[in-house]
């Protein structure tokens, strides 16, 4: 209640001015002005469409008076390297604006250095062409599957409820139905918050789970068959790691678990609830294949597939090869970048364990088409993908559709407070407390979130017109070039090449080492094997 107390403090003031003033008329001044600020806090508790007034009446206004000034400041910023990075400040900015139906563009230029090594930018057309903004798809389900889905290009990324407010689920699903993408619940299970807000579900199962749990906290088929059979729900995600914390597991202590997250992940009151690091159902790639094949038939042939940080190369391999020795073949993988994540990580997890998105999405990519699998699996890719220029990059080294969670957490408020583990988001998007996630309002931000995916459709369809394209899917890396370290062009053919289709299976050496790699795949075992020996 302290986020209160200056509003208070006002209100008591100016009764206290008043009555005064009958002492001396001077006090009159001092309770206009106290009364004022009071009429301005009973605006900010009872106005909808900012959440940090809601929380912070009066007090919220000075965040608003320093956005304002900061065109003037922000030079001085950056030269004196105190600035914030420019990722937070420029991208969320963006968002915000798509968010909210305003104008993006912005004068003079990019603020970009051109000149860095890793900068990278889209090859335009001389003849481009023009592209109605619409609803971009791609189908999702090989020919195991009996219930392909037609997925939007762009969809909201793995993020619990009990992670995030009850009204931020609701939010980003509602504005999900309204916008014709899906949300992927993360691995806490289905909430009543998912159902409510009526948009197509992605379930992500992890170690824990949730929804599918039985009494020993293993997976639970019969759970999984009622919950599966839900036409809400259109894919299963089976999730082996996480951007954040990839072979990271989890608690969330007994006292943080309320009545609605016990529901959602069908574990008991007053109890820790473990998502172990590694999952129990199996412990082997022919195992994991296994248990895919049991996902499909229980959820009556929804597509099915798992989502990964890659780390140890070989052992995605393994399951390569286990996919050829089973038959069983996942309609899609989601390829999760290390340097996504929006829930809190270690600081070593965060920095320094898990391949980033651009490497891992290459070699996903390359080893499904030495596997002559490629175009039978789909693939999704995660990790910091908000703008339109991300997406593409992304399409170009061979995803066919991209998730995002940091742009739609942007888009119902985040502002990325970092309080996300505290229980004190100021905006209640990361919170559990009532009276905090209060001052997010649903109706609202779920018209931001459709009105971001929108238009960042729209700005999508811009940029494949300018390369000359007649469909967003159509990026290849030839249509990106990037700076060396050298500070010479290397063109995206180069940085990011597709490898021959069933290099693989023909025994062809190319170069990265796959071959050597995948000789030492073993689809029985992720153990990794000593030359020579067979051994472990």
């Amino acid at each position: 209640m302290e986020r209160y107390s200056f509003f208070a403090g006002c209100a008591g003031l100016g009764v206290v001015s008043l009555l005064l003033a009958f002492w001396t008329p001077w006090f009159l001044f001092a309770a206009g002005l106290f009364l004022l600020l009071t009429l301005v806090g009973i605006y900010d508790v009872t106005q909808k469409r900012h959440s940090i007034l809601r929380n912070y009446p009066i007090l919220g206004h000075m965040r608003f008076l320093f956005e304002g000034i900061r065109p003037e400041i922000r030079q001085y910023l950056i030269e004196s390297d105190q600035d914030e990075e420019p990722f937070s400040r420029e991208i969320r900015s963006l968002v915000y604006q798509r968010a909210k139906g305003v104008e993006d563009k912005r004068p003079f230029g990019t603020t970009q250095r051109v000149y860095d090594p890793g900068y990278a930018w889209l090859t335009h057309s001389i003849a481009p062409k023009h592209l109605e903004p619409g609803d971009f798809r791609v189908r999702i389900g090989n020919d195991q599957c009996r219930q392909p889905y037609s997925a939007s290009l762009y969809n909201i990324s793995a993020m619990s409820f009990g992670s995030l407010s009850a009204n931020a689920i609701l939010a980003l699903n509602t504005g999900a139905a309204k916008g014709g993408f899906a949300h992927d619940t993360g691995e806490g299970g289905i909430s009543r918050y998912h159902r409510q807000g009526g948009g197509d579900v992605i379930w992500e199962i992890g170690s824990g789970y949730f929804g599918c749990r039985g009494a020993d906290g293993g997976f639970d088929l019969e759970r999984f068959r009622e919950t599966a059979a839900d036409p809400q729900i259109k894919m299963i995600e089976l999730k082996l790691s996480q951007g954040a914390k990839p072979g990271h597991g989890g608690v969330l202590p007994a006292a943080k678990i309320t009545p609605e997250i016990a529901e959602a992940r069908g574990v008991p009151m007053g109890v820790d609830c473990v998502s172990p690091a590694a999952h129990s159902a199996f412990s082997t790639p022919i195992g994991m294949m296994e248990f895919l094949a049991t996902l499909r038939e229980g959820s009556d042939g929804k597509p099915v597939g798992f989502k990964l940080c890659i780390g140890h190369r070989r052992e995605f391999m393994c399951i390569v090869k286990a996919m050829l020795e089973t038959g069983v073949t996942p309609d899609f993988i989601v390829v999760d970048g290390k340097e996504g994540g929006t829930g809190a990580a270690p600081l070593e997890f965060a920095n320094h364990v898990g391949m980033p998105l651009v490497e891992g999405l290459g070699f996903v990519h390359n080893t499904l088409r030495g596997a002559g699998l490629r175009d039978q699996v789909k693939i999704g890719a995660a990790g910091k993908l908000v703008t339109a220029f991300d997406i593409a990059h992304a399409f170009a080294l061979g995803a066919d559709w991209a998730n995002s969670a940091r742009g739609f957490m942007f888009a119902v408020g985040c502002i990325q407070a970092q309080a996300c583990h505290t229980n004190h988001c100021p905006v209640g998007v990361a919170t559990q407390d009532k009276l905090r996630m209060r001052a997010l309002d649903v109706t609202d931000k779920s018209e931001r979130v459709a009105n971001f995916h929108r238009n960042t459709m729209k700005a999508l369809a811009e940029m494949a017109g300018a390369a000359g394209l007649d469909d967003p899917s159509g990026f290849m890396p030839y249509h990106f070039m990037q700076r060396a370290n050298s500070g010479e062009m290397v063109e995206g053919d180069e940085a990011f090449a597709y490898l021959p289709e069933g290099f693989l299976l023909r025994g062809e050496e190319v170069k990265g080492g796959h071959l050597a790699r995948w000789n030492r795949a073993d689809a029985a075992s992720f153990a990794r094997k000593r030359p020579g020996t067979g051994l472990p």
